[in-house]
């Protein structure tokens, strides 16, 4: 089993709880299949950088995942046949990556300083 990481970007005509099914019914397919969940991130509402179907905003879900090869295939179909996603991205994460996100999960990881202050710039 690997490590995987899925972004889905969910149409803004939803409302908050009808986002949430949405992301129930993905994390069910997932754990269906046979796949652990590490972590899920709900990021909510927010800006898109560029218009996706005529739409400024979507509602944004980030999942951390160990499963087989096969089982994304399955996924990507199910994202695809749901017209409430309007874009997703899966990823198989190395072992530095799934490392990382650990140690960030954890808040090993500080955050930077702004590059002003770094600067002495007010």
């Amino acid at each position: 089993m690997k490590n995987y990481e899925t972004v889905i970007v969910l149409t803004p005509l939803l409302s908050e709880e009808a986002s949430k099914e949405v992301v129930a019914k993905f994390r069910k397919i997932l754990t269906d299949n046979g796949a652990e969940i590490v972590h899920e991130d709900n990021w909510g509402l927010k800006k898109l950088a560029y218009p996706i179907q005529k739409k400024t905003t979507g509602y944004y879900t980030v999942t951390e995942f160990k499963a087989s090869g096969e089982l994304i295939n399955k996924l990507e179909v199910e994202y695809k046949r749901d017209e409430r996603v309007m874009r997703f991205l899966t990823v198989a994460l190395d072992k530095h990556a799934a490392a990382y996100t650990e140690r960030k999960r954890k808040g090993e990881l500080a955050p930077k300083a702004s590059r002003k202050s770094e600067e002495g710039v007010a």
